[in-house]
């Protein structure tokens, strides 16, 4: 971890959008901005919560154990994004991970300040408070899906999840490299699965392969595979 030689804009990230134009001089007197390689981790499941983080730029998986050596990715972070806020509460332990994808720029808020600017900007607490439903409505069917989804659906779904969330570049791929065995993490399943099930899904149709970069070509026939046994 450093600092970059220059800090952010103001202007990207969600609390910074949100908040009162007014407000936006305490932001920058109290915010921090961190450089991360790429591997490298922001913060371990376990450390004490000592503030809340927005990705200016780069994008960042999150993550926990799962079982005692796997490891389960409950969602991705990028460019606006806010992350470290499942640590806010009773218990001030990080229940998750955070790593960086690639090359990671955030901005760093400390608990104190950030509690000031939600009492103060009720914008943002709205929306905010609307993010938490989101991310609890998306938890609860990752769950359900881990619980009742056959494993092709579930590789068929993060595929599809990922493409929504970062769409595609101009070669049609989607926008994010990751590794097979970070897919299998967010599938909830093993490196082999997915190699196994990728192999499949290529000869099927349903996706092209050069390297780690994935290309959907057809994007209904995953969609029926996520409803199948759902």
């Amino acid at each position: 971890m450093k600092h970059p030689k220059k800090d952010c804009d103001l202007q990207c990230c969600l609390m910074c959008r949100m908040c009162l134009p007014e407000w936006l001089p305490a932001i920058k007197a109290h915010r921090r901005n961190f450089q991360y390689k790429k591997g490298e981790l922001v913060f371990r499941e376990g450390d004490p919560v000592n503030g809340i983080y927005f990705v200016y730029r780069g994008s960042v998986k999150i993550h926990k154990h799962w079982g005692e050596e796997k490891e389960l990715i409950v969602r991705f972070a990028q460019q606006g994004d806010i992350f470290g806020h499942r640590g806010f509460g009773t218990d001030a332990l990080y229940p998750i991970s955070a790593t960086a994808l690639e090359p990671l720029e955030v901005c760093y808020i400390d608990q104190s300040f950030f509690y000031a600017t939600l009492r103060t900007n009720t914008e943002l607490l709205f929306k905010l408070m609307l993010f938490y439903a989101q991310e609890l409505q998306e938890s609860e069917k990752n769950m359900r899906n881990l619980a009742h989804m056959p494993v092709k659906g579930r590789l068929a779904y993060a595929l599809l999840k990922l493409k929504e969330k970062f769409g595609v570049n101009d070669k049609g791929f989607t926008g994010i490299t990751l590794s097979r065995q970070d897919i299998a993490a967010y599938a909830g399943t093993t490196y082999e699965t997915v190699f196994r099930l990728m192999t499949a899904f290529t000869r099927e149709g349903m996706v092209t392969l050069s390297g780690k970069n994935i290309r959907i070509i057809n994007d209904e026939k995953l969609r029926m595979l996520t409803e199948e046994g759902s």
